[in-house]
């Protein structure tokens, strides 16, 4: 069997997986989910994630597995994108629990509304506190890279925190926020998509 990831083109969380994916160079079938029209996501994942969400993957021995943070754990663990260290692998999963709880649900969520929603305006009375969030957000990304000139977010190379930070930081234009005021968060965002094995997010 081969990997099947159940994926939306749209989705930073969908990206984390196909990102690691093609670095990992393991290739895999897409399956197509919408994410404004979810009528269709009981039958089409219901069997394989109760929470009906994407990334959805099925393993090669036809075992799913659920949410972008375990699925790029799953197949982080043992290469370069997971240090050996205890203290540095602890490090990847602050900043991949910040992605989820400060940065994803600000800077995602306003993409989300403003560019694929197609009903902007019924968010209108809750886009500047969001957008606000997603600011003090991107601040302390910045602070943290800027500190000692940090390449990556955690150590001396890639880590999953990078990729789960990618993801959406690096679409945050299409939300209205502007990275002119993060010079550290662009350089960054430049070594990212200059990695060997780089897929865009509308590949």
């Amino acid at each position: 069997m081969t990997l099947v990831l159940y994926d939306s083109p749209v989705s930073g969380n969908c990206y984390k997986v196909r990102l690691l994916l093609s670095y990992l160079g393991l290739p895999f079938e897409r399956v197509y989910a919408d994410v404004v029209d979810r009528s269709n996501r009981p039958e089409l994942i219901g069997d394989l994630n109760p929470a009906l969400r994407v990334p959805t993957l099925v393993l090669d021995d036809g075992r799913p597995l659920a949410e972008s943070g375990a699925i790029i754990w799953y197949f982080g663990e043992g290469t370069r994108f997971v240090p050996d260290d205890p203290y540095e692998r602890a490090q990847v999963l602050q900043w991949m629990f910040f992605e989820q709880y400060d940065h994803e649900p600000a800077i995602a969520v306003v993409r989300f509304w403003v560019a694929y929603s197609g009903r902007a305006d019924e968010f209108a009375d809750r886009l500047e506190e969001r957008t606000a969030a997603g600011y003090r957000a991107l601040g302390a990304m910045e602070k943290h890279l800027a500190a000692d000139g940090r390449e990556w977010f955690v150590g001396d190379g890639m880590t999953l925190a990078d990729i789960a930070l990618y993801a959406y930081t690096h679409v945050a234009h299409e939300g209205g926020f502007d990275l002119g005021a993060y010079p550290a968060i662009r350089a960054w965002v430049d070594r990212v998509a200059a990695t060997p094995g780089h897929v865009p997010i509308d590949a």
